[in-house]
């Protein structure tokens, strides 16, 4: 279960703190202080069945995980097939269960589980195409074809045929397949697959129709170019791929931490402030094509994971790296993560989960504190703060991020100015900070204080 250590700040306040301020803002309460997980049926258990996946939810739980994005669980399609499996984005029935993972009941014994745990699960959703041999294929007008009249595919995605939005009976069976999982399943929200080709207007219809039944309902775009567009009204958060790239580039010496304030900049002024900024360090595609969170960012793995919990926006975990997984998992086939004994990476998320629920100057956006660069004598050193006012009790909540972003030994001198005070490190320890504080700090290290 999630840790309730709020230490000075109390309970009080931090409860006090989400009821007051959740009900008029734009998102659901349980969407502030969460962390995403996303689950990959097939490769998280031997058995790769929702049975199997069921079994590791209170482990899940355990460390602090709010939210689970499913990867598809439709049947997948045969003509075209990639490997021996297939590609989970490749539905042949939106509204079927791959058997593959189990049935219907599996599903709904699963999700009644995770519910009961305090899970919101989010059914990742394909509305870009189908398989071709998808029943919806043979509906005249609903995929584009060439002039031969043949099914048209994109980029090398040689296993699936895109969808024509201009076609409303199309889009009329979309709204309705994804009425029926919400409806009847009874699934929390959407991750919805590159979210930036499908028109933003049916997004916006659809999930405004969605709503006027779930309220609650939370939703994912994968994109970032139209960020801005998608999260007037259809979705809650955005991937933040640009910053995922920034933060390998950083890694491996290709950027500094310049580029990473120019980007935060950036974003301040391109995207609404009310948007909701997914960030990670791996994922299903990254993982598999990239590589792992060690082969792309080495030694510096364990601080972008903290990175990513200190920065605006929501952190999210992807199968396999709590336990340390370090390969690259197989796409079409399947590939069991590695479960390492003794893997510091789940100790790490756990504690991490705690540090973001505990604090809610980390919490997203209209409830969480901005984040504002402290001033720093060394430029590969990222220094920062954030501090946010309960206004039950009107104490302060602030957190200060102090990070070695290079593989060599940094000295640095960080101003708090009016942030000085009493702090308490993560490792346990209290210590009264001044108005300036020189550290040392080793290779790729961070040191993360609150109050």
């Amino acid at each position: 279960m999630k840790k309730i250590l709020l230490a000075a700040l109390g309970m009080l306040c931090l409860t006090s703190y989400a009821q007051q301020q959740c009900c008029p803002l734009e998102h659901p309460c349980f969407a502030y202080d969460a962390t995403i997980y996303e689950l990959n049926t097939r490769q998280l258990t031997e058995e790769g069945t929702f049975q199997a996946a069921e079994a590791v939810l209170p482990e899940l739980r355990e460390m602090g995980i709010d939210i689970i994005w499913i990867m598809p669980i439709q049947p997948i399609g045969e003509l075209t097939r990639k490997g021996t499996l297939g590609s989970y984005y490749s539905i042949v029935d939106y509204c079927q269960f791959n058997p593959e993972f189990g049935t219907r009941e599996d599903f709904e014994h699963f999700l009644a589980k995770a519910h009961e745990l305090g899970f919101k699960v989010i059914l990742d959703w394909v509305a870009n195409h189908t398989a071709p041999d998808s029943e919806w294929t043979k509906n005249d007008g609903w995929h584009y074809r060439d002039s031969l009249g043949n099914l048209m595919v994109q980029y090398d995605w040689t296993d699936i045929s895109k969808l024509n939005y201009e076609n409303q009976d199309m889009r009329a069976a979309m709204k309705q397949a994804m009425h029926w999982w919400m409806d009847t399943i009874g699934i929390d929200g959407f991750r919805c697959d590159v979210a930036g080709e499908v028109p933003t207007d049916f997004w916006n219809d659809a999930m405004a129709e969605l709503r006027v039944k779930h309220p609650k309902m939370f939703t994912l775009a994968e994109d970032e170019a139209k960020a801005q567009e998608l999260t007037e009204t259809a979705f809650d958060m955005y991937y933040g791929w640009e910053l995922h790239h920034l933060m390998n580039s950083v890694a491996q010496g290709k950027k500094t931490v310049q580029d990473l304030w120019d980007y935060f900049a950036k974003v301040d002024r391109t995207i609404r402030p009310e948007a909701i900024r997914m960030n990670f360090t791996s994922n299903h595609d990254e993982n598999s094509w990239n590589g792992t969170e060690f082969e792309r960012m080495g030694d510096a793995s364990d601080l972008f994971a903290v990175f990513t919990y200190i920065v605006p926006g929501m952190p999210m975990i992807y199968t396999g790296q709590p336990s340390g997984n370090h390969h690259r998992l197989e796409f079409f086939e399947k590939d069991l993560i590695d479960r390492v004994e003794g893997a510091p990476q789940k100790a790490m998320y756990t504690k991490l989960n705690a540090l973001r629920e505990n604090n809610f100057a980390l919490w997203s956006n209209e409830i969480g504190a901005p984040m504002v660069r402290l001033e720093a004598d060394n430029d590969k050193v990222f220094a920062c703060v954030r501090s946010a006012v309960c206004p039950k009790s009107n104490k302060e909540n602030t957190v200060v991020a102090i990070m070695n972003m290079s593989d060599k030994e940094q000295t640095v001198t960080v101003t708090l100015g009016e942030h000085a005070g009493k702090y308490t490190c993560v490792c346990g320890k209290t210590k009264k900070i001044k108005n300036t504080v020189k550290l040392t700090l080793q290779p790729w290290q961070h040191i993360i204080l609150t109050k």
